[in-house]
């Protein structure tokens, strides 16, 4: 069987890395990025034991780190999956949408919703002919919850771009995601001040992440802990 490839971004940490750690474990290769250098070199190293891995530190907002992840998959003679995994959440506590500073939430939407689109044409000449993209989205792209405007918002946006996506481009598996609260940085961003240690750890959203990958599921929504229960 040919070697597998996986692009995924926002990989030092949570939701991003945890799944890394099981395609590397199951011998696929690895492109990852994260905007911090110091967490990224620690979960290359930590990757790089089981696998081949490149780790390319800077922000998918800007189109030359975007071209080198490009070049990145070329190199490793194409991807098969991409997961656009990174994102950001705005301010902390996040203000109504009323009061929201329309400056931070061009920038929320430019990271979480026009990025992972440009990554997607930078490096859609590399992906194999059955490509699977992986979009993560969240519960608040389709609940209206009070004070998540601005994330929210850019995540529905992020979905019906998925849905596009997916109806342009048949030959693929596009996925847009709901991973479910877990214990992550992002997840205490939005509780500020909150005991969030009820949550699930990353690790337990990976099993559905796995069923999209490998499975044959059509391209839509998912929630990923639905069909972990549904592998049960």
């Amino acid at each position: 069987m040919a070697q597998q490839t996986a692009l995924i971004t926002g990989a030092s940490r949570g939701l991003g890395l945890a799944l890394a750690r099981t395609l590397a474990h199951q011998g696929w290769s690895l492109i990852i990025n994260a905007r911090g250098a110091d967490a990224l070199t620690q979960a290359h190293d930590e990757l790089a034991n089981h696998t081949t891995v490149v780790a390319l530190a800077g922000d998918i907002n800007d189109s030359a780190h975007r071209d080198a992840l490009a070049k990145a998959a070329a190199q490793l003679g194409g991807v098969d999956v991409v997961v656009n995994n990174a994102s950001i959440l705005g301010p902390s506590p996040q203000p109504s949408l009323l009061d929201y500073p329309l400056d931070t939430l061009e920038q929320v939407y430019r990271t979480n919703v026009i990025a992972p689109l440009g990554l997607l044409q930078a490096v859609r000449s590399h992906l194999t002919p059955k490509a699977r993209i992986l979009n993560i989205s969240s519960d608040a792209g389709v609940e209206p919850y009070e004070g998540w405007g601005g994330y929210g918002s850019s995540k529905a946006a992020f979905e019906h771009l998925s849905a596009i996506l997916a109806a342009e481009n048949p030959a693929w598996k596009v996925y847009w995601v709901d991973p479910g609260d877990m214990q992550t940085q992002m997840h205490q961003e939005a509780f500020p001040g909150e005991d969030i240690s009820d949550r699930p750890m990353p690790e337990s959203s990976v099993p559905g992440l796995l069923e999209l990958i490998t499975g044959d599921l059509p391209s839509g929504r998912y929630r990923a802990r639905d069909l972990k229960e549904s592998l049960s």
